[in-house]
């Protein structure tokens, strides 16, 4: 082996293979950063990268066989017993600087790189018109629009804007407008602040069709870009909007397009134009809220494709809406089996809706909606949800910052700042609120949650006046607005102490919700009755109001509600069942809010320190305002006033929240009207005098009439 060795250095092979090895590293690296520059094909470098590899193991034969010579190249001699190794240094120096040339071009190339930049693209907003169908075969009308949405947004910087939301607009802007034309389009795209409107044409050509595409500037209808793409038959037309997308996104930026294995055709299964069709028309028939029709069109596309993965999803939601449970849990497991054939975006969309809507799996949710939005960052829908399933979970901090982005994006979509403004509300943040709910009213003044956010940021500050001059316009704003504005201004009156006004106001909001077939809201003036009878002591016409309450809706808001009213009014069994069937859910809050009633069970026998258990276990599931209220009211029974002066002022600090305990956005302003008198008796405990008798006087402004707690209030008062 030392022979070997010997052999090897005497023919120079080491000091050959060195150098190969030293000018292939260089040349590699250099290759890697010229030919991208002159976008030269990627199979050169790969090229260059075999060839040196390959040229190894042939240089060393090379090496052994051949010897530089003064005379030229020679033969190497044979090995002898009398060999002489030679060395020689200027060699061995050229092989070593050689090699530290690769190693330092090799480190500067990699520190001055340094990780890959990725662009971040500016987010794109975009609207699609009615494409101009020459082809005289309505199957085209809306599918393609719909299908070069999917296709588009498969670019993480683009965002298509909702073409049914726009066509309303474009109706309450031009009355008279019928379809989202190509100037319908740009007017609303010019007023929510879209940047880009994409107008097309699909005409025959022969057996198959021309699709043709403009990009235009909303404000002047310039075009920015136009592009094109063939479809030889009928079945072949999604594949030709698939290709009129990547040209779409390549013109706007997009670099993921080589990233992606989900051809546009695979989000509408090939070959199953109908299906496609009878799934629009799904989707139009849910945005107008029939959801019974919605169903049948779902499952017509489902019977013309059986593995059409985007219909059984949006086949779970309606039917859960319209109290189909098992076929909606049925269309479900469907969906998720079949999520290969929907895009990545689609994925992540579907994946969060079935975590917010049907599992109430929240955390899911968000962790599901956050990749789509890091992934989209433009994604509207995701964006929306996440800032939803954070509010549900009560991060309003986490809720204002994703709905800031959609107000960010669409500037002046009355939706999205009026859901900002609503959560700046609930945050306690009643000026901001204030501030963004006076944009969307003055954009739209038909937005009747607009005015929401305006009341109660004038409760808060004391002005009743216009906090009723808020509700009266919300009521002008529109039938929806009118009921909610009796709910308001009721709630309002109760807040007050005038409970005749309230009761008066929502008799005759029930009669007209009922009449509306407004069931919910009619249950909602059931509920805030039985409180107001509560209030003036008419127990058997406040368990009276509850189960009417009950029998119009089985909301969260109105089983906790009526349950609390059955307890003051002494109808524990009711109350007991509602305790039961909240506790055994799975959901969080509503397990949060069966602990709560357990509670109260154990606060009305007496067993206050087993009620403190119970309601910080149930703080632990859910950190909800009505529960720390009813925690400081449990400590100061039991005998722990510090304790209970925590609670009470969190809960002051937390007031945004009360505004709405059940996040409905249902005013329940008047469970804040005990808040004083309960810090009053803490600070009373604590020996607060001063502090406590601001407090009483506070109560009693509120509520100056009879009853329990007004009463107590005088005696403390005035002993």
């Amino acid at each position: 082996m030392n022979r070997f060795i010997k052999e090897l250095r005497r023919r120079e092979v080491f000091r050959s293979a060195g150098l190969y090895v030293g000018v292939s590293w260089i040349l590699i690296e250099v290759a890697s950063v010229l030919l991208p520059t002159f976008d030269a094909p990627e199979w050169i470098l790969k090229a260059v990268i075999i060839i040196a590899f390959v040229g190894f193991p042939v240089m060393l034969v090379l090496a052994w066989v051949y010897d530089f010579t003064d005379h030229g190249i020679e033969v190497q001699d044979d090995l002898t017993e009398t060999m002489v190794v030679r060395s020689s240094r200027k060699a061995d120096a050229v092989v070593i600087g050689v090699l530290a040339v690769a190693l330092l071009f090799s480190v500067y190339m990699n520190i001055s790189s340094g990780p890959e930049i990725v662009e971040d693209l500016e987010p794109v907003s975009v609207l699609i018109a009615d494409f101009d169908n020459q082809t005289g075969n309505p199957l085209f009308d809306g599918l393609v629009e719909q299908a070069l949405a999917i296709g588009i947004e498969s670019a993480p910087n683009v965002t298509s804007y909702q073409r049914n939301d726009a066509l309303g607009l474009a109706i309450r802007l031009q009355p008279g407008v019928e379809s989202l034309n190509s100037p319908a389009a740009q007017l609303v795209a010019v007023r929510e602040g879209i940047k880009m409107v994409l107008a097309g044409v699909i005409s025959p050509d022969g057996s198959g069709f021309d699709l043709k595409l403009q990009a235009l500037d909303p404000a002047s209808g310039e075009a920015i870009f136009d592009v094109s793409s063939n479809a030889k038959s009928p079945d072949a037309v999604l594949t030709a909007v698939g290709e009129l997308s990547e040209e779409v996104r390549e013109e706007l930026g997009d670099t993921t397009l080589g990233d992606t294995d989900n051809p546009i055709a695979e989000t509408f299964t090939a070959g199953s134009l109908e299906a496609a069709r009878a799934y629009i028309n799904g989707q139009q028939l849910a945005f107008e809220g029939n959801h019974e029709a919605a169903v049948e069109q779902y499952n017509e596309a489902i019977r013309l494709d059986a593995n059409f993965g985007r219909a059984y999803a949006s086949l779970g939601l309606s039917a859960r809406r319209v109290g189909m449970s098992d076929e909606s849990d049925a269309a479900w497991e469907k969906a998720l089996s079949l999520m290969e054939t929907m895009t990545e975006r689609e994925r992540l969309r579907t994946l969060g809706v079935y975590y917010t809507s049907i599992t109430r799996n929240y955390n899911s949710a968000i962790d599901n909606f956050s990749s789509l939005v890091e992934k989209y960052p433009a994604d509207v829908p995701g964006l929306n949800n996440l800032a939803v399933v954070y509010f549900y979970t009560l991060d309003f901090a986490g809720a204002r910052r994703e709905g800031g982005k959609l107000v960010e994006i669409y500037p002046n979509r009355q939706f999205f700042r009026s859901n900002y403004a609503l959560f700046a509300m609930y945050a306690t943040d009643f000026e901001t609120a204030m501030s963004e709910a006076q944009q969307v009213v003055a954009q739209d003044a038909t937005f009747y949650k607009g005015y929401l956010p305006q009341a109660i940021a004038m409760l808060d500050s004391g002005d009743f006046e216009a906090a009723q001059t808020a509700y009266m316009s919300m009521a002008e704003a529109s039938a929806r607005g009118a009921s909610l504005a009796n709910a308001g201004l009721a709630d309002m009156h109760i807040y007050l102490g005038q409970f005749d006004a309230a009761l008066q106001l929502l008799e005759e909001g029930i009669v007209t919700d009922m009449a509306a077939d407004n069931r919910s809201a009619a249950a909602n003036k059931h509920i805030i009755m039985g409180q107001a009878q509560l209030d003036r002591e008419d127990t058997a016409a406040a368990v009276l109001a509850a189960r009417k309450a009950l029998e119009l809706d089985n909301s969260d808001a109105t089983r906790v509600s009526a349950a609390m009213i059955f307890l003051a009014g002494g109808d524990n069994e009711s109350a007991r069942t509602i305790a039961n069937e909240l506790s055994d859910q799975l959901q969080p809050q509503r397990r949060a809010y069966g602990a709560m009633l357990d509670a109260l069970f154990d606060v009305a026998a007496g067993e206050t320190v087993a009620a403190v258990d119970k309601l910080t276990g149930a703080l632990g599931l859910a950190d909800l305002w009505l529960i720390r209220m009813q925690l400081g009211k449990a400590y100061l029974q039991a005998g722990y006033a510090a304790e209970a002066m925590a609670e009470f002022e969190a809960a002051a600090s937390r007031r945004g929240e009360a505004a709405s305990i059940f996040l409905d956005d249902v005013p329940t302003w008047r469970f804040l009207a005990t808040l004083p008198y309960w810090q009053a008796r803490a600070q009373q405990e604590l020996g607060m005098q001063t502090a406590s008798v601001v407090g009483y006087e506070k109560f009693l402004s509120l509520r100056p009439q009879g009853g329990p707690l007004t009463e107590d209030a005088r005696q403390r008062l005035n002993p």
